[in-house]
């Protein structure tokens, strides 16, 4: 099991300074957001790689579907090389009360995923520094000449590309076929009235989600199955107690989420007190 941490807000700055206390104190990930307007994430993971040589650094998460795909794919493969290989690209739908109606954002959900099936086709393509054409329903790419400062030879330290976790909801099948296809999976509950259930998955429903991507996965390899949760930091065999179910039940990774605690001091503290090692 890996433990990262939620950098649930803040500026850049602060952002750096709590990324290198994370390291400090024994976590192996640190994740900020990524709003519809805000505090820039990929500026704020810049800094925080600045300060740092160990952690890994990614978003919680990215919503492909309001973004060019190039556009995140110079970003990502940017700081990867800055970092010198320690990006993970987490990525989903992405919550539309956050902000997407105030800018027109795309909201309908067949329309998101769409979007971010295309996008997810043409990143790792763009990674791979090898020409391609592309054409989908919204994205149209034509790439056959060597881009000044550019395509092709933007590519990222980790080989053979960033590792990408994405949002699935069980028990839908297309969601969760979507992840399979790449290196990890953010797991929510898909409730009976089509909307994502707001409770955290529990350990058997995420024993069943573990069993059905092991069923249906065609790569072989390393993948990750990723939680967020909160645990009690003042007491280590209570936390160790909370997340163990999740480790038997096929959990990798438990990223620690203080997203509704809005004292800085106190997401500091609760950083320095480290994993549930």
């Amino acid at each position: 099991m890996q433990y990262g941490f939620v950098f649930p807000r803040g500026d850049a700055r602060t952002a750096s300074e709590f990324a290198r206390e994370a390291e400090i104190h024994g976590w192996d990930g640190f994740f900020v957001w990524e709003p519809v307007y805000g505090i820039d994430a990929w500026v704020s993971l810049a800094a925080a790689a600045m300060v740092t040589s160990r952690i890994r650094l990614g978003t919680m998460l990215t919503p492909l579907s309001r973004m060019r795909p190039w556009k995140i794919a110079s970003e990502a493969v940017t700081l990867d090389q800055l970092s010198g290989g320690r990006v993970i690209l987490a990525t989903g739908l992405g919550a539309i009360d956050c902000g997407f109606d105030a800018f027109g954002e795309v909201t309908d959900r067949n329309t998101r995923a769409s979007l971010l099936d295309e996008s997810l086709q043409i990143i790792p393509r763009l990674w791979s520094g090898e020409f391609f054409d592309f054409d989908g329903q919204h994205y149209h790419v034509h790439l056959h000449q060597q881009i000044p400062g550019g395509f092709p030879d933007l590519r990222p330290v980790q080989q053979p590309r960033i590792p990408i976790w994405v949002v699935g909801a069980y028990p839908r099948s297309r969601s969760l076929l979507r992840a399979c296809a790449w290196d990890g999976l953010l797991p929510a509950i898909m409730g009976a009235d089509g909307k994502v259930r707001m409770s955290a998955v529990q350990p058997e429903e995420l024993r069943q989600i573990v069993a059905w991507v092991n069923a249906h996965r065609k790569a072989k390899g390393v993948y990750d199955f990723v939680i967020e949760g909160v645990t009690p930091g003042n007491n280590p065999l209570k936390a160790r107690a909370q997340v163990l179910p999740y480790i038997e039940a096929g959990a990798t990774w438990w990223i620690e989420a203080l997203w509704e605690t809005p004292d800085p001091d106190q997401v500091l503290a609760r950083l320095r007190q480290g994993p549930p090692r």
